[in-house]
């Protein structure tokens, strides 16, 4: 129904929600700490990050989240804040969270720990020992199935005193299935590149939406410049009043099922456009309502093949 659209999603787990909009933060760099703040205050309430120095500042990160707090500009309770264990063939072998020579499980002990220091709520070091991770993330499947469960399993004994939630990024259909059934706890969000190369992952979200899983696209845009500049997002772009193709990409995708969305933009105005945008988008769809569904299978049928 047009009235549920773009409203908060609950993940099965431990019945959280989580925004239409996380904040992306990799390759921020040095800027990472000023522009989570700008997210923060322009509306965003959800952020995401990678203990992975190769290409997150997931300390920055921290920084601005406890700024925006401390300032009264958001609380930690309207947060949902995500991290993720990277393995070492996702690490740059002379900037990493742990010991690479370390077991598996050793490793993501050391890498949860530096997450929680990083994310704590408040700048005494001591507040990470009462930090708690809205969402922690296996960044990619390890090179073997056993080594994946292994990993997968040490995660588990985190939630959910210190992790709420757990999820899989960059993962085929095959693996994901395989590990949906061997795991206790069962992934709560699937992180995935939503472009072509991939049939837009139809049968990773369609799993998804049968097992009640959050997908989570990135490269909506960057990977997208044909759909995203084509004649269809136009006219949406210009029936719904919105200010970019780039706001009718992200309304559009996110009239899929179980579908929220990275958001790394670095414009502090376009933080504020893309929210609004949502916000203009279930307005036109509950007042147009047959007009919205036409974009939206249109939309459906550029990726759904």
């Amino acid at each position: 129904m047009p009235s549920a659209l773009f409203e908060n999603l609950v993940l099965h787990g431990s019945k959280q929600v989580i925004p239409a909009f996380l904040y992306g933060t990799a390759w921020k760099k040095e800027k990472t700490a000023e522009l989570v703040y700008q997210a923060l205050c322009s509306g965003f309430r959800a952020v995401d990050t990678a203990a992975q120095p190769k290409h997150y500042r997931e300390d920055l990160v921290g920084d601005g989240i406890r700024r925006a707090t401390k300032e009264g500009k958001v609380s930690r309770d309207e947060l949902f804040i995500q991290t993720k264990f990277t393995s070492i063939h996702g690490q740059d072998p002379n900037k990493m969270p742990y010991d690479p020579n370390l077991p598996i499980t050793d490793q993501i002990h050391t890498s949860i720990k530096s997450s929680l220091h990083n994310l704590r709520s408040s700048p005494d070091p001591s507040s990470a020992g009462s930090t708690i991770l809205d969402s922690l993330v296996l960044h990619t499947p390890l090179p073997t199935l056993a080594e994946t469960l292994e990993a997968w399993r040490t995660l588990e004994t985190y939630v959910p005193h210190k992790i709420r939630n757990l999820g899989i990024s960059n993962v085929p259909m095959g693996t994901l299935e395989q590990l949906y059934e061997a795991a206790k706890v069962k992934p709560a969000v699937v992180q995935n590149r939503f472009y072509p190369n991939t049939h837009f992952d139809n049968k990773v979200r369609a799993f998804c939406v049968e097992k009640g899983i959050i997908y989570q696209a990135f490269w909506t845009l960057s990977a997208n410049p044909k759909i995203v500049h084509g004649a269809e997002l136009g006219a949406v772009c210009h029936s719904l009043g919105l200010s970019s193709v780039h706001e009718a990409m992200y309304c559009l995708t996110l009239s899929l099922d179980n579908v929220v969305i990275l958001n790394g933009t670095k414009n502090e105005e376009h933080m504020r456009g893309d929210l609004e945008a949502l916000t203009k988008a279930k307005t036109y769809a509950e007042e147009n309502p047959e007009s919205w569904k036409g974009y939206v299978e249109r939309f459906r049928a550029l990726i759904e093949w």
